[in-house]
């Protein structure tokens, strides 16, 4: 076993076992270099494959945080996580497409159990609940549902609901959007989404399950988006 593996493993069943909790931040790459006697180039790797499979985010700075781990799927899906992440608005203006957003739900409600599981948060505390149509070239692409702890995004107003999430979250707020676990499936449309998406019955939509994260690791965003027949879906597309 390579140096860099054995340090992956030793970690990985540290933050498995609760050595080092969710939300935790792990010992800086000096101290990991010293308990494990590798080098910086070795930590660094270790740290990247880490990262990549999902157990730690890491803050410029700051270091490098546990993520609470979502260890299994349900049968029959597939589940990926992402460093990637771009909003739909900027994405699609970037290909010069002209893009709008129908808004049919922005609340603040309490969490069902499911919710506040993904959110890692309290069933007690409240979330903004959004539901919003997204066009492109006046084509509706996709229906998100949404759900964002307030306490973890303060002061959502419908102005960036009608625009981008993402570039309130990043520009407005200072925080650093950093990754995703996904879960992709293929569903028949609700009665509103063949209304808004203007879908049959019979056609299937591309499903996307996903609870995204902040640099730190903390929950900020549990939805589900609904994507047209035929669209094509780009990995990275969320909010």
């Amino acid at each position: 076993m390579l140096k860099y593996e054995a340090v992956i493993d030793d970690l990985k069943e540290g933050i498995e076992t609760g050595a080092y909790p969710p939300y935790s931040q792990l010992p800086s790459t000096a101290q990991l270099c010293e308990k494990y006697g590798v080098s910086k180039i070795t930590i660094k790797k270790a740290m990247d494959q880490l990262e990549a499979m999902g157990y730690i985010s890491r803050r410029r700075g700051s270091g490098s945080f546990v993520k609470r781990h979502d260890e299994n799927l349900p049968a029959g899906l597939t589940g990926e996580h992402s460093n990637q992440m771009t909003g739909f608005m900027a994405e699609h203006r970037a290909r010069s497409e002209r893009v709008s957003t129908k808004v049919l739900t922005f609340t603040v409600e309490r969490p069902s159990p499911k919710v506040a599981a993904a959110l890692d948060m309290d069933e007690d505390s409240f979330v903004y609940h959004i539901i919003r149509v997204r066009s492109a070239n006046d084509i509706p692409l996709a229906i998100e549902y949404t759900y964002m702890p307030i306490d973890v995004i303060p002061d959502l107003k419908t102005a960036a609901v009608e625009s981008s999430i993402y570039s309130y979250i990043e520009d407005d707020l200072g925080l650093k959007i950093s990754s995703a676990h996904r879960t992709v499936r293929a569903v028949l449309p609700t009665e509103l989404e063949e209304k808004e998406l203007h879908e049959e019955p019979t056609s299937p939509l591309l499903e996307v399950e996903q609870t995204a994260f902040l640099d730190d690791g903390k929950a900020f965003e549990y939805s589900i988006s609904r994507h047209a027949h035929g669209y094509e879906l780009y990995v990275i597309s969320t909010k």
